[in-house]
């Protein structure tokens, strides 16, 4: 009776979380985390699956998921049939988050969640003012810089034997890679890089990505007023024409087939979000368009979030690389406004009709987050400034152009 007690006893969580400090660490995070999606409502459909699923995979002997099926990068097939080994040399069975983190690996929860993306975004400003997809391709600035600034300064920082035990296998340019395309603000695609090229490094990339997201409305406006003058912000902008049917349904057949001619490995995403924006502006099927906006994208959400957030181990997130990372997504970001800002101030040195530059820091994919932020700016500098429909321009356009980033550095580095 008594073994069975003391046996009792040692399976319980105060009994693994005695030498498991780190995971109090990890909880708390996850604790936190929580907290802000809930009460501070920072993106909160994704970053509350998230935390929740940070705080499975950290509770001590409740085994939610296994890294070892997907160590070095690749799904161990063989271990969902024979069982995990474990420390001790026992065998258990593949968990649930375990099965649902497959979508996650094979590519298969982003590109569903960008056919609903599709569904639900208007390219009709991006049609009727074309040149506003130079200021999305702009915003992509971020991406790219950061990962120049990822291969070049980790090494210096950290000291190459050092950046060589904590990448843990994975090379320093998909790391690089994956960091930099934080700077798209755009969640589903930042996994899907991050996914095929560090998967180690999942759970914090996929925090930093959609926290700064959330961060739109602190992050952009002090980028934006640095960057430009007060007669710039003022600059009144006129409205859009109205873009007809027909071109909202072409559209989206001719970027995927130009994408396509360009990039091919950015075609699932961009196929997939066209495929969206197809079914709703066809008008021929609004019971898929319904179906893909609500139901298909919620259920998705759900399985993204819990299997990305259930990556972030306390190996993985404890150690001074995850630091930078969230440090250089925060420059990612901020170098991808300044991107589209810059560029709108250059086209205003070439053209008759001036373009008001704030517009142009919504070259992110913070839809249509960031092009609130642009009007909102805008109207405190002159109140009849109305720049929504402007700025969503360059906002979708960057939903195209960070898909486009996307498949260029996996066609490099994949």
């Amino acid at each position: 009776m008594l073994d069975t007690v003391i046996n009792f006893l040692q399976s319980t969580g105060f009994a693994f979380i005695a030498n498991n400090w780190t995971s109090l660490f990890m909880i708390a995070i996850a604790c936190l985390l929580l907290y802000l999606a809930i009460v501070k409502k920072f993106e909160p459909l994704l970053l509350l699956p998230i935390a929740f699923g940070m705080l499975l995979t950290n509770l001590p002997g409740a085994d939610t998921y296994h890294e070892q099926l997907f160590a070095g990068g690749h799904v161990h097939w063989e271990m969902f049939g024979s069982g995990i080994p474990l420390a001790d040399g026992t065998l258990v069975q593949p968990g649930l988050i375990d099965v649902l983190y497959l979508g996650v690996k094979l590519g298969i929860y982003p590109c569903l969640i960008f056919v609903g993306v599709g569904a639900m975004t208007d390219f009709g400003p991006l049609i009727a003012n074309p040149k506003s997809l130079l200021l999305g391709a702009a915003a992509q600035l971020g991406i790219f810089a950061t990962f120049l600034g990822v291969r070049e300064l980790f090494p210096l920082i950290l000291g190459n034997e050092s950046l060589t035990a904590l990448l843990s296998g994975t090379q320093l340019e998909k790391l690089a890679a994956s960091v930099g395309i934080i700077g798209g603000a755009d969640g589903p695609t930042a996994i899907f890089v991050t996914s095929k090229l560090a998967p180690n490094f999942l759970g914090p990339i996929a925090v930093a990505a959609y926290s700064y997201m959330a961060l739109v409305p602190v992050i952009q406006p002090p980028i934006m007023k640095l960057l430009t003058t007060k007669k710039e912000r003022m600059i009144e902008m006129k409205a859009l024409r109205e873009v007809t049917r027909t071109e909202k349904v072409i559209f989206p057949i001719i970027v995927t087939i130009v994408v396509w001619l360009i990039v091919p490995s950015a075609a699932p995403l961009v196929g997939c979000l066209m495929l969206g924006n197809l079914i709703k502006e066809s008008g021929v099927a609004e019971r898929l368009s319904k179906t893909v906006q609500n139901e298909l994208m919620n259920i998705v959400t759900i399985f993204l979030g819990v299997s990305v957030g259930a990556t972030a181990t306390a190996s993985t997130f404890l150690n001074p690389l995850t630091v930078m990372i969230i440090l250089m997504g925060v420059v990612a970001f901020a170098m991808g406004t300044a991107g589209g800002v810059l560029l709108a101030k250059f086209m205003n040195l070439f053209t008759k009709t001036k373009i008001n530059p704030l517009i142009g820091s919504a070259g992110v994919s913070a839809v249509p987050m960031a092009a609130r932020v642009s009007q909102t700016v805008g109207q405190k500098e002159n109140p009849k400034n109305f720049l929504l429909m402007h700025a969503m321009g360059p906002n979708v356009a960057c939903v195209i152009g960070s898909a486009i980033a996307a498949g260029t550095l996996l066609s490099l580095f994949g």
